[in-house]
Order: C-alpha cells, then structure tokens, then sequence
C-alpha cells in the first residue's frame, strides 16, 4: 500500500490500515519480551501461565518449569518525534515529508502496541521537550497519543531549530522504568556536537532502555543531491539562512562529506549499540515498517 499525504488527514485510520496490513505476516509480537529479561527457573504451579513453561526443560527432565523474568511486565514503549523545522522536509506534494512519515509510522506503533496490550508514551521535541506524555497502556491514551500525532501534523509551524541533546537527556531522566525508546529524527543536528548527541544515547543505554533509531532522510535530494543543472537559492529550514548556488559545482564534494556523516552516525549506532533503521522517504510507510518488524521478529 503506497501512502500519499492526503490519507494523513485521518492518522488513526491509516495507522490501523498499515497495522492490519502486515500483522497477518507475523506470528508472533515483534515486540514481545524487549522489557524482559530471562533469569532463572522455577517448578511449574498451577495457574501458571502456559506460554511461560520451558518445554525443552520439560523434554529433558520431563517436570513442568517455569520462566522467571527480572521484570514480568507487559513492554513499556516510548515514541519520541523530533518535530524540527527541517523535519518537514521535502514539502511535496507527491511524497511525505519526514514529520509526516514520523506521525504516520508512530500512530502504526501505537496501534500495534495497543493490540498487545503494551503500555506507550509519546515525546515530540525541537530545540525542547514540547510533549512527554505518562506511559499508560489505556485506550483512551492510545487516542491521546493518536489525536497529538494529529495535531502535529495539522499544524503549520513555525522555524524551530534543532536540540536533540538535551530532549533525550531530558527523556532518559524522566523514563524511571526500562523502555523501549523508539526515536524518529533526521539527525540534522550541528555535525560538531555529534559527540554530544551520542552521549545522550548513551544516557537511554545506560539506564537500561533499548534504543531504535528511525534515522529518516530524502535519498534522492539530501543524498544524492540530484536537482537540475540550473541556479538554485537554497534556504536552511531551522534558521532560514539562504545560499544561491549551482547544484554542479558542489554535488560531488556534498555527496561526500554526506556519505562521510552517514557512516558516522552508522558508527556511532553500533558503537552505543543502538539499532539504527536507515529510512529513504522514497519507499513506503508500511514497506519500510514491515521490513523492520520482520527483521526483530526473526531475532526473537
């Protein structure tokens, strides 16, 4: 199913559709278990959930055992959106921009941890924490949560610069309990605080939360750099400083130092063991969602 913006007008709709278009696929929650952690065993009694027994114990000692988790708790999810100016690139008409495709894939989340009964929250930042909603697994928050993914969407915005640093430093403060933080950004933020970046990564890591990074970019204009051979005025979207250029005669040196940048953030992600899913607005919210939950839910 190809999104287009218009659908957008209705995200918990188009977030049930995409949902209901892969979880067929899945035979089991692609999510499930991430807020656990296995630590011993225990003789099986009755009343016991069934689905925790340890068959292959039973197979070999032929006595029901049960799994012991550190935490036996349904997942805790957290959502956090960069909502920046250049998070609305590219407007086009005929694509989402990065927002959109952020709300769109968001909302499917959420939709998807209602289903398991999971509890969520949701994060929209710029240069702040704007949102930091309670984690809760109701249904009335789940619409919550849907109609301030909407709102955002709906609303047209304003120059808002970029502080990714000090909103996850702020999250991983405010998130007492292990989570999974799902984070969905460009990652356009000043290349010279990339360290700075990382530690606050590193802050989600180190109190034990498990971190995915949605890193969402527009392969074909901030990549590849392809526009035609004629003069372009080039506007920054968070601080509106403007450069008249033609594209020819800097697109060999930007593809590079984008490569360079790439493989940085790449880097980076494995080295704070973050999983980083390279997001290209070209392919389809649901194609790129359902890769993604394929994936985890073979590593399961």
């Amino acid at each position: 199913m190809i999104l287009e913006k218009p659908i957008t007008d209705n995200l918990e709709l188009l977030a049930r559709q995409v949902v209901e278009g892969f979880i067929l696929g899945l035979h089991k929650s692609p999510f499930h278990g991430f807020s656990v952690e296995f630590a011993e065993h225990r003789l099986y009694n009755p009343g016991d959930p069934l689905r925790h027994i340890d068959w292959r114990v039973y197979g070999r000692t032929d006595k029901l055992f049960i799994k012991r988790f550190e935490e036996e708790t349904n997942l805790r999810c957290c959502l956090v959106i960069d909502t920046s100016s250049s998070m609305r690139f590219p407007d086009d008409l005929k694509k989402l921009s990065k927002l959109q495709f952020s709300c769109v894939a968001a909302a499917s989340l959420l939709q998807l941890l209602k289903r398991q009964l999971d509890a969520a929250s949701l994060a929209l930042f710029d240069e702040q924490v704007n949102y930091l909603s309670d984690c809760r697994s109701a249904n009335s928050h789940y619409r919550m949560l849907t109609n301030e993914l909407q709102q955002t969407l709906d609303s047209t915005g304003s120059s808002k610069v970029t502080n990714a640093t000090k909103a996850l430093h702020l999250i991983a403060e405010q998130m007492h309990k292990r989570s999974l933080i799902v984070i969905f950004s460009d990652m356009m933020d000043d290349a010279d605080n990339i360290e700075d970046l990382f530690s606050a990564l590193q802050h989600l890591k180190y109190n034990k939360h498990e971190v995915i990074l949605f890193h969402i970019v527009d392969g074909a204009q901030e990549l590849d750099f392809e526009f035609e051979n004629r003069p372009y005025e080039f506007v920054d979207m968070e601080t509106g400083e403007r450069v008249k250029l033609q594209p020819q005669q800097i697109k060999e040196q930007y593809i590079s130092k984008m490569h360079d940048f790439q493989q940085l953030i790449e880097t980076k992600c494995h080295q704070y063991q973050v999983d980083r899913v390279a997001v290209d607005l070209s392919k389809p919210v649901d194609e790129v969602l359902h890769a993604f939950l394929i994936k985890r839910n073979k590593l399961m």
